[in-house]
């Protein structure tokens, strides 16, 4: 995990008021943490920490593009990322025992003794959460499936088949009441 510390802010010499950070994530990022699902992927994160007495607040800006699979086709997509997420870290003295506590999953507890706050969990998460949940190919201007129409094609015979199949299933036994 190369450049580890490139992740950690070292809050404390930090004068109460906005800061910004950039960061720029790629597939070696995710790998590094033992993400193997990932396709080519360019994310930018802007990280505002917006520093107060005993407690900061961190603005994550998600932005970039990525490469993924059609749910439906398997063809590859150009995907944009985008998002934006919360935290507050409050400095507490037993951050163990408030974050066990905590329900609220935007509040995390760091001791009063830290001196660093390591993004890089949050960033990854982050990323992966700024991803469409339904990647689909866009249909073209008459309305039609941008899909691959043999997968189309492919797909709606099998599902004719497991419809029939099902159907008769269903009434098999049925029938037999019909002959009585």
């Amino acid at each position: 995990m190369a450049n580890r510390r490139e992740y950690e802010i070292a809050f404390v010499g930090l004068k109460p008021g906005s800061h910004e950070y950039r960061y720029e994530v790629n597939e070696q990022f995710f790998k590094d943490r033992g993400y193997t699902e990932i396709l080519p992927i360019s994310a930018q994160v802007k990280l505002t920490l917006d520093k107060h007495n005993g407690f900061m607040i961190l603005k994550f800006e998600i932005g970039g593009k990525t490469t993924a699979n059609c749910d439906r086709c398997g063809n590859l997509l150009q995907l944009d990322l985008w998002d934006d997420f919360n935290m507050v870290v409050k400095l507490v003295e037993n951050p163990d025992e408030m974050n066990n506590q905590e329900d609220d999953p935007d509040i995390w507890y760091i001791s009063r003794n830290d001196s660093h706050i390591d993004v890089s969990g949050w960033i990854y998460e982050f990323v992966l959460l700024s991803m469409p949940m339904q990647r689909m190919c866009k249909d073209d201007e008459n309305g039609n499936s941008g899909c691959n129409p043999d997968v189309i094609k492919k797909l709606e015979e099998m599902e004719k088949q497991n419809r029939d199949s099902n159907t008769n299933l269903i009434w098999k036994d049925l029938e037999k009441f019909k002959k009585n």
